[in-house]
């Protein structure tokens, strides 16, 4: 090679180099649940010490990272999101993902701007016809929240807090109805439907393998069409309406919390100019 070839060659290669290294990391965040896992029909099924959902969440858990890093993700985290964050062991985990233990606040770390948000064992939103063990956030403490006058629950909401960061969500594992709520919002998801339920109690289930299968499928997929899901944005101002069950009606100051507004003994209603706002005064009573 002349000389002046190797220069240019070299400096072509130091440009790629630069370029690369400018590349943000591609980092996933997985939000897990149990309710929506494959196997898991019944409410005491959900105890986060129980070792065979424990079992079936990891492996689906496991399946949905093996797709990301084969589809080109550099990072996953994994935030164990059921039940007080006491189910999921380091111990189980893929080796070359990374654990979050414990609450993670009002923006659930997604001021990190993530590259994007997926779902692992994900549930419909409460009163949801043919979900299994739907509810939103609490089956004990919420009968039912709606955003903008629209029903929602943990996808809806975490959905559009991932696009007030500007993350997309790519891909969700749960059951029927748990796929049809992401549809309806982000209908370019990739999507892993592993049951169906007949009853809130009630469900026909894939195989552990099979549903593995098809979640591993499902992530691998929306990862390589990160940049091609667009976020969930809701223009403001936005609403949150939180509706709580008897045993947790509202108390005697609860008209003072700001950017709220009472309906009834158990509704209270609050409003920002952009869902950040208003979810952050929903979550700060």
């Amino acid at each position: 090679m002349e000389a002046g070839s190797l220069g240019r060659a070299g400096i072509l290669a130091c440009a790629i180099t630069a370029a690369l290294h400018g590349q943000a990391r591609k980092t996933v965040f997985l939000i897990t649940d149990a309710e929506g896992v494959a196997g898991v029909c019944r409410q005491d099924q959900t105890d986060p010490k129980d070792q065979e959902m424990r079992q079936l969440l990891t492996g689906e858990i496991n399946a949905a990272v093996n797709g990301l890093y084969e589809a080109g993700a550099d990072d996953v985290i994994v935030w164990d999101g059921h039940d007080g964050s006491q189910t999921l062991s380091a111990l189980t985990i893929h080796p070359r993902s990374k654990l979050i233990i414990g609450d993670l606040g009002v923006t659930m770390t997604l001021e990190r701007n993530y590259s994007a948000i997926g779902f692992v064992g994900q549930h419909a939103r409460a009163n949801r016809k043919g979900g299994i063990m739907a509810h939103s956030y609490s089956s004990l403490g919420i009968q039912t929240m709606l955003l903008n006058g629209k029903p929602a629950g943990e996808i809806e909401t975490r959905a559009a807090l991932a696009g007030a960061f500007n993350t997309s969500v790519i891909f969700l594992s749960g059951d029927k109805a748990a796929t049809e709520d992401l549809h309806a919002i982000v209908p370019d998801a990739e999507l892993a439907a592993v049951k169906e339920g007949y009853a809130n109690y009630a469900c026909q289930t894939l195989a552990a393998q099979a549903a593995q299968d098809l979640i591993l499928n499902a992530a691998r997929s929306g990862m390589r069409r990160i940049g091609q899901i667009k976020p969930y944005k809701i223009e403001g101002p936005v609403t949150i309406q939180i509706e709580y069950t008897t045993r947790n009606a509202l108390g005697v100051d609860a008209h003072l919390r700001p950017g709220a507004e009472v309906v009834d003994a158990r509704t209270i209603r609050y409003s920002g100019k952009d869902f950040l706002e208003a979810w952050t005064r929903s979550q700060h009573p």
